[in-house]
């Protein structure tokens, strides 16, 4: 990941209702959700909804497949994976003795 796409990642994620959809994304897990009952979890009007759908498929997090006239929304765990990863890159890397490193495994 390069950093101008973390920063685009940190920032969309940087906005409570913005991180609560991602959340709620990634419990979903492969099968995601339809923007209504997205919206309906947690309490969004549409076009709040909308506008926070828009910033995190911009970064990269979220993705969209219209079915119908409905739009199912999944989260990006290649994405998400690839901004742990940047995070935790050189973890420690100045202490050879300490034990860590990143922990994420891959998901989905």
């Amino acid at each position: 990941m390069e950093t101008n796409d973390a920063i685009a990642a940190l920032t969309a994620l940087g906005h409570a209702k913005r991180l609560a959809i991602f959340r709620l994304l990634v419990v979903a897990g492969p099968t995601g959700r339809m923007a209504g009952d997205i919206g309906q979890t947690l309490d969004l009007p549409g076009a709040t909804l909308s506008f926070h759908l828009k910033e995190l498929l911009h970064a990269g997090l979220v993705t969209a497949e219209p079915q119908g006239r409905f739009v199912c929304y999944r989260a990006a765990f290649a994405a998400m994976n690839g901004l742990i990863g940047y995070l935790t890159e050189n973890c420690c890397a100045d202490d050879p003795a300490a034990v860590c490193g990143p922990t994420a495994s891959s998901c989905c």
